[in-house]
């Protein structure tokens, strides 16, 4: 079926791996590891946070926020990318592939304003520690968390509502493992400079001023840290906001890469692999990195395994 400007409505040809069949196993198991520890991790880390009291501060909330989004973002595309490895047929419907394309434009550009704002929030905590609860008041946190979700919805909006309605001139082979924009530009059959300009423009919006204050948060926070004579403190400060940082550094580093630079630049099989890395393997490193180098963390997680050890106790033996 044909639309009026020749793109074609009927299932859409998955490539992902096929030049390199002799990958696609090795592949799919790796994925399909990553994705579990990726589900556990990340789920974890939202219960423990929501279970844990201690763990209901600034922080954490946007650590269930984000760890909700890596969630949502890995769904949204390893089970489709699995079932085309390990099947005979690499489609996936042209609904699907609109579904896909748009929440992982939608997810991937949130978790971009959500870092910025996890790196305020380690701002406030170390440099403005009496007045951190003020500042960081729920409300405020609420309202940070709505405006990242609602930033990502309206880009989202906007290159999803330009990109589709490209002619595709009856092209149905998308030359990735999932219906990501770079590979659905590259089906169209016309050169649009409008996309090329507000792909451009939201990058900036969405890539390059988040990390510039990041970065600025980051420089304010190390000449704060260099004046702390605390070694207890200065190590607390060092393991927090260096698990934030090393998610940063992984995220952004992948993202401006494949998106900042002219695409003709990029071979498509490098590209893919860059996107391997950001929307599967960064998922479910976020989880390790963060309990990992998290005390607070790990102490929360023992809580709950001694209050669920004592309750079970408790049921066993009444009193």
């Amino acid at each position: 079926m044909e639309t009026s400007n020749g793109s074609s409505t009927t299932d859409f040809i998955l490539l992902g791996f096929s030049d390199r069949p002799q990958l696609e196993s090795i592949i799919s198991v790796i994925v399909f590891i990553f994705y579990i520890v990726t589900l556990v991790g990340n789920t974890a880390i939202i219960l423990v946070s929501y279970l844990d009291t201690q763990l209901h501060t600034p922080m954490y909330f946007f650590l269930s926020n984000l760890s909700f989004l890596d969630l949502c973002y890995t769904t949204s595309i390893i089970p489709q990318m699995l079932a085309n490895l390990w099947g005979p047929k690499k489609s996936i419907t042209y609904g699907g592939c609109v579904l896909q394309f748009f929440f992982a434009l939608d997810l991937g550009a949130t978790e971009c304003l959500l870092l910025a704002v996890m790196a305020y929030d380690r701002y406030a905590a170390v440099c403005q520690p009496l007045h951190y609860t003020v500042i960081m008041h729920p409300e405020l946190c609420q309202k940070m968390v709505l405006t990242s979700w609602l930033g990502g919805l309206a880009s989202a909006l906007i290159v999803c509502s330009l990109t589709l309605k490209l002619p595709r001139c009856g092209n149905r082979k998308v030359d990735n493992f999932f219906c990501e924009m770079p590979a659905l530009i590259k089906m169209a059959c016309v050169y649009s400079k409008v996309i090329e300009i507000v792909v451009f423009a939201l990058g900036v919006v969405f890539l390059l001023v988040p990390l510039s204050l990041i970065l600025f948060s980051y420089g304010v926070i190390t000449r704060a840290v260099m004046r702390i004579r605390s070694a207890g403190r200065w190590k607390k400060v060092l393991n927090t906001c260096g698990s934030h940082l090393t998610v940063v550094t992984l995220f952004y580093g992948t993202i401006i890469y494949m998106y900042m630079k002219p695409q003709n630049t990029t071979s498509q099989e490098q590209g893919k692999f860059f996107t391997l890395f950001y929307t599967i393997v960064t998922p479910s490193l976020n989880p390790l990195i963060y309990t990992l180098r998290n005390k607070d963390m790990k102490s929360a997680v023992k809580r709950i395994l001694v209050i669920d050890k004592c309750s079970g106790k408790e049921i066993l033996n009444p009193i």
